[in-house]
């Protein structure tokens, strides 16, 4: 595919990025941080409009190559690519600007008072999303809140947004941002929110899975590139480890593991552990990350019908199998009710929707291994030849790897507790948060009756569940989707003991305070969310594996994001309603 763009030519776009390169790069990143810092939001908002113009001359290019390179070119599932790529950066540039011109015009992003609600705790939730007429349709019934932490009140609400431009003075500061090789809108917002929320020029260290992005981000963000506010950097960790090292860079962050982070923290020689144990890191500069999890996905028992326990069963395969199981948030361990007569339907349904979704390619470095090792672990059905989907029960009272490694791959963990509503419920959540590695993300899967029913404690278990986001009838990957929303492991973790990460990104109206970000989805697609589900219009979600027009829908999701007008969002609909 030729060279790579960057300070120079290279022969093929995996060289290695030179210490000479990455010096001279360094450097004038440390001078195009002086500017920036100086640089008016007004004028960072209109650069980011220029950086959505360049991004979407380079959608088509971006997604095709993504599909092609993940082996899904010419399915359906080309759509994620559409939608977790091009779709996704519009999306946030949009809400970004947005947020950079109320700075601009009132010194902080700006919320109608009517979304900003106490709860009886004394806890202040901010209601995000949906905004405007556009987002009701397109994503109808999905609401968004952000929760904040404890001593934030309404009358203090403002004074924790948009910080770094409350501050009088700031010192130019360079931040290394190495990029996530899954999935591909990740290191352009990882970088668009160190910019905009910390004040930081980037160099974008790309992943080598998908560094063949990198001459498509070159030219997406050009105006940044030009500016002197971004370079990038491609090679192995011998070029990821000279970077972090490097005097002129400040800070860092990391979309990756915690076994990297724990490398690049206290180093990757035999005294890591005893580091780790001391809490001596050699890194002697701030670091920030999002490192996965295994995501749980709780369902309660209730009165479905056969069309509900479909509509699930497409809904968890989808939190399992999008991008193939690569994504920090797919779900990993169902929990189930054991008790529950819906218990083996649902199950009976998910190893069906898993036969007939389209086999893909394992991309993703190390698979095989991951998925044979979970399978490994308890009693295990393989559905498909040569990539093959598993469902693997483990019992929940057994000390499985499978509840603290990161699956990573297409292996589904299903695992029963005993008990009936309500005490169920509390034991699921307790189990997600005591027995399962991580805090980024978790589900809920609430049938509207039972919801109905027992109110207080559904409520109190979405309290309960400490995790950066939770979906409730929904997946957390939505949470990632809305840049109103925060994206992150839940407050609390530290250098050592790390866990899924530590700081936020996305979050568009850059709360300081954020606790969690809660996501509602409905519980059924139109048109039986009108039969007792709620209001909602939306179809058959189109990041849904089993969606049929996912690719052209993807497509106009794009469209309408560069060109928001009726048209446009009357093609997403009517493709959306025919998947």
């Amino acid at each position: 595919m030729g060279s790579v763009p960057w300070l120079g030519e290279f022969p093929s776009m995996t060289a290695v990025a030179t210490p000479d390169q990455i010096d001279r790069a360094l450097r004038e990143l440390h001078e195009g941080a002086a500017r920036w810092t100086a640089l008016s939001p007004a004028a960072k908002a209109d650069l980011f409009d220029r950086v959505r113009a360049t991004t979407y001359e380079q959608a088509e290019r971006w997604a095709e190559a993504a599909a092609e390179a993940k082996g899904v070119a010419g399915t359906p599932l080309a759509g994620e690519e559409w939608l977790s790529g091009p779709w996704a950066v519009l999306y946030a540039l949009r809400r970004y600007v947005r947020t950079l011109r109320d700075i601009a015009r009132f010194g902080v992003p700006q919320i109608d008072a009517r979304r900003v609600r106490v709860r009886p705790d004394g806890q202040v939730v901010v209601d995000v999303f949906p905004n405007g007429p556009y987002d009701a349709l397109l994503l109808s019934g999905i609401r968004g809140e952000v929760r904040m932490q404890p001593g934030v009140t309404p009358a203090t609400l403002n004074d924790t947004m948009a910080v770094w431009y409350k501050e009088r003075a700031h010192a130019p500061r360079v931040a290394l941002v190495l990029g996530a090789g899954n999935i591909a809108s990740i290191p352009p917002l990882d970088v668009f929110y160190k910019l905009i929320a910390d004040g930081s020029v980037c160099m974008l260290k790309m992943n080598p899975v998908n560094d063949y992005l990198g001459p498509i981000f070159e030219k997406a963000l050009s105006p940044l590139v030009e500016g002197g506010f971004l370079r990038f950097a491609y090679g192995g960790p011998d070029v990821g480890k000279r970077l972090c090292s490097h005097d002129l860079v400040d800070e860092i962050h990391i979309t990756g593991s915690d076994a990297t982070h724990d490398r690049i923290v206290f180093g990757d020689g035999p005294d890591i552990q005893e580091r780790k144990r001391r809490n001596d890191p050699v890194l002697r500069k701030p670091i920030t990350s999002e490192l996965g999890n295994v995501s749980p996905t709780i369902v309660t028992p209730g009165d479905w019908s056969d069309a509900d326990f479909r509509f699930q069963a497409q809904q968890i395969v989808t939190q399992k199998l999008h991008n193939g199981g690569f994504n920090c948030i797919a779900s990993q361990v169902l929990v189930l009710p054991e008790s529950w007569d819906g218990t083996p339907k649902l199950l009976a349904e998910i190893e069906a929707v898993m036969r007939r979704v389209r086999e893909r390619p394992p991309y993703y470095p190390g698979a095989e291994n991951r998925r044979s090792a979970q399978a490994s672990a308890g009693s295990a059905i393989e559905i498909g030849e040569s990539f093959p989907r598993t469902v693997v029960r483990v019992d929940a009272r057994t000390a499985s790897s499978n509840f603290q490694v990161e699956a990573f791959s297409s292996a589904l963990t299903v695992t029963t507790l005993p008990g009936e509503m309500p005490a169920y419920l509390h034991d699921a959540v307790d189990f997600a948060n005591e027995r399962l590695w991580g805090t980024l993300g978790g589900n809920l899967v609430v049938h509207p009756s039972t919801a109905k029913r027992y109110p207080r404690e559904v409520e109190r278990a979405i309290d309960d569940m400490r995790y950066g986001c939770v979906a409730v009838n929904g997946w957390t990957g939505i949470g990632f989707l809305l840049t109103e929303t925060t994206w992150g492991a839940y407050p609390g973790n530290t250098l050592d003991r790390v866990g899924s990460g530590i700081g936020v990104v996305h979050n568009g109206y850059l709360f300081d305070r954020a606790q969690k970000s809660v996501i509602h989805a409905p519980f059924a697609e139109f048109p039986r969310s009108i039969l007792g589900y709620g209001a909602s219009l939306l179809p058959k979600p189109p990041w849904f594996v089993t969606h049929e027009t996912a690719d052209a829908t993807g497509r106009a999701l794009v469209e309408f994001e560069m060109h928001r007008n009726p048209l446009n969002a009357a093609k997403v609909a009517l493709l959306a309603m025919r998947g």
